[in-house]
């Protein structure tokens, strides 16, 4: 893919940046709202919605952004967005649940969603293995780790739609004053943007690396993956603030579940090897604090009617501050040495 910001200065990369970031964030923000509109207009059940249709509406810059980068021969920020990205979203769950009650709130989710949780923890964990082995083994010039991954999302999320709550198929109250066309016609408008927006974050952030000598990997754990992440941060909050904490935990856990995936998916994209193969420190560092904060949060759900009010809220916080301290820690790895 041709790279629009190969020769442009530092100044228009990171005005470039920011644009492309308020693009994807507002966007990201409507794709939430149309495939609510969509789940209400068609009747399907909370948990689909979240894990599936909201997780992959709000993954779309990731999957944009992951896409581009390897194009350009940058999968470590491809790699680094994904990890990234779920570190972001699980630091999310923890500040919405503290704001929003704590225990009480997370009372309201579905004991279902277990499955989820342990889905988006085998999957991250799945890739932090595979990116560790380094293994080349491949079809098509497709990593057959990324087969694998695919694989385990698809008997995953099977699983997942199976084990749903019951009454998850009950019909929802149509969306006031939109129809199922428009709700679909807008989706797919917004879709569009969105990977728009997704390519040029990708090259800005690209850019900016080379100008700077910041790991790309870093960029991408740190600064695309918060950006990327605001869709998911926001439909949580909303869906917290209507009362839907199912909804929100859904949204998150579905796309820590999605956003491995698309390692999968960028693959065939890279002709210089296996994406998974270009780990380097930073992103084992983010993503093994991923895979402990997908499984705390799963723990403080299980234990949500045991633990005391105090015990919760304490949780919730260490996992806010397990990311601060991870982030600070990627970041330090990947600062160039002169």
């Amino acid at each position: 893919m041709f790279n629009l910001l190969g020769s442009v200065g530092l100044t228009v990369a990171i005005l470039v940046f920011l644009a492309s970031a308020v693009a994807v964030i507002f966007l990201g923000v409507q794709l939430a709202r149309y495939g609510d509109a969509l789940a209400s207009l068609t009747g399907w059940g909370r948990l689909f919605v979240g894990s599936i249709l909201v997780a992959l509406a709000t993954s779309l810059p990731e999957l944009s952004n992951n896409i581009t980068a390897v194009r350009i021969d940058n999968p470590e920020l491809a790699l680094g967005n994904v990890v990234g990205a779920n570190m972001v979203n699980m630091f999310t769950m923890g500040m919405v649940a503290l704001v929003f009650g704590g225990r009480r709130f997370l009372q309201r989710v579905a004991p279902e969603q277990g499955y989820l949780i342990v889905l988006a923890a085998i999957l991250t964990g799945l890739a932090v293995l595979f990116a560790a082995l380094r293994n080349d083994v491949n079809i098509w010039q497709i990593g057959v780790s990324s087969i694998i991954l695919l694989v385990v999302y698809v008997i995953g999320m099977w699983i997942v739609y199976k084990r749903r709550p019951a009454g998850a198929d009950a019909e929802e109250e149509e969306e006031a004053g939109i129809t199922l066309s428009r709700a679909w016609l807008m989706f797919s408008l917004v879709s569009i943007g969105v990977i728009i927006a997704g390519v040029f974050l990708a090259q800005s952030v690209d850019r900016v690396a080379d100008l700077t000598g910041v790991s790309s990997g870093v960029l991408g754990i740190l600064a695309v993956s918060i950006v990327t992440t605001m869709p998911e941060a926001s439909a949580t909050v909303a869906a917290a603030r209507m009362g839907a904490a199912d909804l929100g935990v859904a949204g998150l856990y579905g796309s820590c579940v999605f956003n491995v995936t698309i390692l999968a998916f960028a693959d065939p994209f890279y002709r210089n090897g296996i994406v998974l193969n270009s780990s380097e420190p930073e992103h084992f560092v983010a993503g093994i604090i991923a895979v402990c904060l997908i499984l705390f949060g799963g723990l403080l759900l299980l234990g949500r009617s045991r633990l005391p009010q105090p015990v919760i809220v304490a949780g919730l916080a260490l996992m806010a501050g397990v990311y601060i301290a991870g982030a600070i820690w990627v970041a330090i790895l990947g600062t160039p040495t002169t």
